[in-house]
């Protein structure tokens, strides 16, 4: 077979083929070097997200318990100066309460838990799960007790409270039941103050006698300005400080909610009554 000549346009192309080649490989290699600056903004950004995540989860729920303490420490955190009356509140979050043991060191304790509020329902249909037992514990190991309602601004006031009601059964030497009210929902404060007492109204015909209101003094503030309120016992939630700053009439102080208490795993709420234990048996249904 007779070799096919090359053409003088194949010639053309194939050198300029290797040329084009030759050009890509001697091409240098261009490296983007990231600005000082902008590598500077970028470390800071990640420190600062760093530093921040660490006090929110690691410093700030317990910075109360480091704070230095010019009173006395009890349970873990500076206790509050100048009330004599001691109590907790628990549910289900406390888990399995070894009551021999917390009854045991509390008849040891220089500040005594002489009362506990226990969470009994929340909403229209939920119970906790540790209510019964808790309950009926508290009053077997001789503590002054109270049942408490986490309410649910977004269902039927009256609904919750008959659920309440069916639930907890309240006798002589027991604490008023508490409205535990603390989310806005999708109400505004006129809308959720009206079913606020609704709710306080059917409880108190039922059991007689005027319920708690549970509630941070800044949602109280907020939210609950109504006069209306004003003839409701308080329980104030201020945490981490000295001192109440809610100006108005409070009856219960939760001053922490990170407090340590033998028998209890884990973290529990503390608070103080305004008043003597003489004045919270008075205090109690009769």
């Amino acid at each position: 077979m007779t070799p096919r000549k090359t053409t003088t346009y194949q010639k053309k192309k194939r050198k300029t083929s290797k040329s084009v080649s030759k050009k890509k490989h001697d091409l240098p290699v261009v490296t983007r070097v990231m600005p000082v600056w902008l590598r500077i903004t970028i470390s800071a950004i990640i420190l600062l997200t760093v530093v921040f995540v660490f006090y929110f989860f690691f410093v700030k729920p317990y910075a109360y318990r480091w704070k230095p303490c010019y009173g006395l420490k009890a349970y873990g955190v500076c206790v509050p100066c100048c009330y004599d009356t001691h109590g907790i509140d628990i549910s289900h979050h406390q888990g399995r309460i070894n009551w021999a043991s917390l009854v045991a060191q509390n008849n040891q304790s220089v500040f005594p838990i002489e009362f506990m509020f226990i969470k009994a329902t929340e909403g229209g249909d939920h119970s906790d799960r540790y209510f019964t037992d808790n309950f009926e514990a508290a009053k077997n190991h001789g503590f002054i007790r109270g049942a408490y309602h986490f309410f649910s601004p977004n269902t039927d006031p009256i609904k919750q409270a008959d659920f309440f009601i069916n639930s907890v059964e309240l006798t002589s030497g027991d604490l008023p039941p508490v409205l535990d009210i603390e989310l806005l929902g999708k109400n505004t404060s006129k809308e959720l103050s009206a079913k606020a007492l609704k709710w306080l109204d059917r409880v108190e015909s039922h059991y007689g006698v005027k319920p708690i209101i549970y509630t941070s003094y800044k949602f109280k503030e907020k939210h609950l300005s109504d006069e209306a309120f004003n003839q409701y016992p308080y329980w104030i939630a201020h945490y981490y400080v000295d001192s109440v700053r809610y100006e108005g009439k409070w009856n219960f102080w939760q001053h922490t909610d990170v407090g340590i208490v033998p028998g209890i795993e884990h973290d529990v709420d503390l608070n103080v009554f305004k008043g003597t234990i003489e004045d919270l048996r008075s205090f109690t249904i009769k």
